[in-house]
């Protein structure tokens, strides 16, 4: 049975942010907000905890996961980012945005697109999740808590609780934030390429 935490979606309390946190530490999936929709994390270099995510969803080696992380400077060491990709990701993070940039050496080859290399980035505008980056110290390996034959992503904590509690290890209960998926932007030459048009403006990337 899965832990449950409600945590303040403004000020997230810290003894409650540490335990979520070593949960993760401790290899466990959890289920946190971000600032679109509730996602699935865990420990970047844990394989077994990312395989358990890979199930829930039944995702395959094409999908690409995210790095949730608490700003710019922890990401670029994730990513190749030419000048105008970076430009861009300053400019609109924190932010609903999913940015897939090239993965650098210090991405575990599991986690990227098997056949591109690339990986997904992302820094939420949601001070829970930007709480869990802080104290975790490196970003979170995420997905979105979209379950297979669903086209909406999970919205309540309780829901996902009576469903998911045997298969994940912790909750957190951070109200509502939404059902909008992010907009997924890719970086190709250093040019964007909207692959997906979600909660972030890609009006932007058209009269650039």
């Amino acid at each position: 049975m899965a832990q449950f935490l409600r945590i303040h979606p403004d000020n997230p309390q810290q003894r409650l942010i540490d335990r979520a946190v070593k949960q993760v530490r401790e290899g466990g999936v959890i289920i946190y907000p971000t600032d679109s929709c509730y996602a699935l994390g865990c420990h970047i270099g844990d394989k077994s905890a990312m395989e358990r995510i890979r199930e829930i969803r039944r995702l395959d080696n094409k999908h690409n996961f995210t790095l949730v992380g608490r700003d710019l400077s922890e990401l670029s060491i994730y990513t190749k980012m030419g000048n105008q990709a970076h430009r861009w990701v300053r400019h609109l993070t924190p932010g609903p945005y999913t940015f897939i940039l090239p993965a650098t050496k210090e991405v575990p080859k599991r986690l990227m697109h098997a056949k591109r290399k690339t990986i997904g980035i992302r820094i939420p505008d949601n001070a829970i999740a930007r709480a869990l980056c802080d104290t975790l110290n490196e970003p979170l390996m995420s997905s979105t808590l979209i379950l297979p034959g669903d086209d909406m992503p999970m919205m309540d904590p309780y829901d996902m609780q009576d469903t998911l509690s045997h298969q994940i290890d912790l909750i957190i209960d951070g109200g509502y934030c939404g059902y909008e998926l992010t907009s997924v932007v890719a970086f190709v030459d250093d040019e964007p390429q909207i692959i997906r048009a979600g909660k972030g403006d890609v009006a932007l990337f058209e009269t650039d």
